[in-house]
C-alpha cells in the first residue's frame, strides 16, 4: 500500500539549491586544481580503488566536469532524476577512495552519506516543483 505525502514545492526547491551547491563548488575546485585532486587521490587510504577506474589525473578532471555539469542540472531542475543518479554514481568511488579510509567518525564521510540521502530523495521521487525541464 502506497501512501501519498504532500510536500511543499518551495521546500523541494530549497533542497535542490542547497544540495546542488556542494557539487558545483566541488566541480569547480576539481577543474581549477586538478593537481591537488590527483595528489589527494594518490595519497588516499584506498587509492588502489580509484586506479581501477583509470589515471587519477584524468579521473579528477572528468569528475570535475561531471560534478559541475550535473550539479548545475540538478540546481535548475533539468532531468532531475538522471542528474541525481549520475551524481550518486560519481560520489560512490569518491567516498570509498577518499573518505572511507579515514574511519567511521570522520565528518566528511557522514557528509557524503547525507548527500546520498539528498540524491536518493530526487531519484525516488523525481519532484517537478520549480523545475525548468523534468520528464
Amino acid at each position: 500500500m502506497e501512501k501519498q505525502i504532500q510536500i511543499n514545492g518551495l521546500s523541494v526547491l530549497l533542497l535542490r539549491i542547497t544540495l546542488s551547491g556542494i557539487f558545483i563548488v566541488a566541480g569547480v575546485s576539481h577543474l581549477l586544481n586538478p593537481e591537488g585532486v590527483t595528489q589527494r587521490i594518490q595519497n588516499a587510504p584506498y587509492s588502489g580503488f580509484a586506479t581501477l577506474f583509470g589515471d587519477p589525473h584524468l579521473l579528477g578532471i572528468l569528475s570535475g566536469y561531471v560534478l559541475l555539469v550535473f550539479g548545475i542540472a540538478l540546481l535548475l531542475g533539468v532531468f532531475t532524476r538522471w542528474s541525481a543518479i549520475i551524481l550518486l554514481i560519481t560520489l560512490i568511488p569518491i567516498t570509498v577512495t577518499i573518505q572511507m579510509g579515514n574511519g567511521l567518525i570522520h565528518g566528511p564521510l557522514w557528509k557524503n552519506i547525507a548527500l546520498f540521502g539528498g540524491l536518493l530523495f530526487f531519484i525516488l521521487n523525481n519532484p517537478k516543483s520549480f523545475s525548468l525541464y523534468n520528464k
